[in-house]
Parts: structure tokens; C-alpha cells; sequence
């Protein structure tokens, strides 16, 4: 009875890994305040997931048996969010001259991810694919937990970096309309991806 430790590792990194919202909203304040301002970000978006993970794992997940129309509206509300976001990003800048725009803090990064219904569904795969039945739920969800921070502290950071060198190449040049717009695109795709395509991405 316990966590099928070595598969989740590479379910986890290869999930967090790749494009989806909060991915992407890294990417985007990396690119638009710089890696070294966006690190407060980069750490509430981190630790943002702890506040589903905890919850699902000590039994919510249990409520969507009885009362399944709850997690349908929040997963509305959360997509809306996201879109919400993404239109953000679309028409966001990258070359702040002039501006006093603040970079988002730790505490806006705090929500993304309890916002973010691609974080659900791999949170939710993570407890019914790779948890033995009858594991204590603290002894999966703290290795589910641990083992997802790990990988956000690793591969998050690369995004916000990544998104801070694409700036230096691209701000201010006819490129950057069509990758803001791109990035917001693939955010939004990625949220209808995980609602009607039953994708697990972060």
C-alpha cells in the first residue's frame, strides 16, 4: 500500500514540464519584468498547488461524489479565469520603458494553480492512477505533494527564465504581437484540452 514513486516522478516532471496555464504565466511575467523580479511569482505559483493537492488528498475529492454540479461550476469559473489571463497576456507588452507596471507577487502566483483546472486533473490522476488503494491518505498525499514541488522548484524557474531570454530577442519587434498572442492561444487550447479532452497537464 503506497505511491508508485519512480512512475509518478516521470508522470509529474513530464506534465509540469510542458505548455499549460501556469507554464504559461510564467513564461509571460519572465518575459515582461525579467527572471530576477519574477522569482516571487515563480515561488507562489510553487507552492500555489500544495493548497489543491492537501484538500484532494484528505477527502474532497469525496464531495464530487455527492455534490458533482460543484466541481462543474468551478471548473467553469477556473477556465474563465485562465481565458481571462490569457487575454491578458495577449495584449501585454514586453518592452516596459516608460511604464510602472508592478511585476505580480508571490501572493498573485499564490492562486494560479487553485485556479487552474489543468492542475486539478493532474492532481486528481496522481491520487487514482499512481496511489495503491489503501494507502493512509498522509502518507500519499505527502509523497504525491512532495514529489510535485520537487518538480515545480526545477522546471518552473526554466520558464520564467526562458520567457525573460525570449524578451531580450523579440520585445519590440513585429514578433512580439504574434508570440504574445501565440502564448495566449496555447493557453487557452490547453484548458479546453483538460476540460473536454481529459488531458493532465499543468
Amino acid at each position: 500500500m503506497a505511491v508508485a514513486t519512480a512512475s509518478f516522478i516521470v508522470f509529474a516532471a513530464s506534465q509540469i514540464g510542458t505548455p499549460g496555464p501556469a507554464n504559461m504565466a510564467l513564461l509571460a511575467t519572465g518575459a515582461r519584468f525579467g527572471f530576477r523580479t519574477a522569482l516571487p511569482f515563480v515561488c507562489g505559483v510553487a507552492l500555489g498547488k500544495q493548497l489543491v493537492i492537501w484538500p484532494v488528498g484528505f477527502g474532497l475529492m469525496q464531495l464530487a461524489d455527492h455534490a458533482p454540479w460543484i466541481f462543474q461550476g468551478l471548473k467553469w469559473v477556473s477556465a474563465a479565469y485562465i481565458c481571462w489571463l490569457a487575454w491578458k497576456v495577449a495584449n501585454m507588452r514586453l518592452n516596459n520603458s516608460g511604464e510602472q507596471t508592478r511585476a505580480p507577487g508571490f501572493w498573485a502566483g499564490l492562486i494560479v494553480h487553485p485556479l487552474n483546472p489543468k492542475a486539478w486533473a493532474m492532481i486528481v490522476t496522481g491520487f487514482t492512477s499512481f496511489a495503491a488503494l489503501g494507502t493512509p491518505p498522509l502518507q500519499a498525499t505527502a509523497t504525491i505533494a512532495a514529489i510535485l514541488l520537487g518538480c515545480q522548484v526545477m522546471l518552473h524557474p526554466i520558464w520564467c527564465f526562458a520567457g525573460d531570454r525570449i524578451a531580450a530577442t523579440v520585445a519590440g519587434t513585429v514578433a512580439e504581437t504574434y508570440l504574445m498572442w501565440g502564448l495566449a492561444t496555447l493557453t487557452v487550447l490547453s484548458v479546453f484540452f483538460v476540460m473536454f479532452g481529459g488531458g493532465a497537464e499543468t
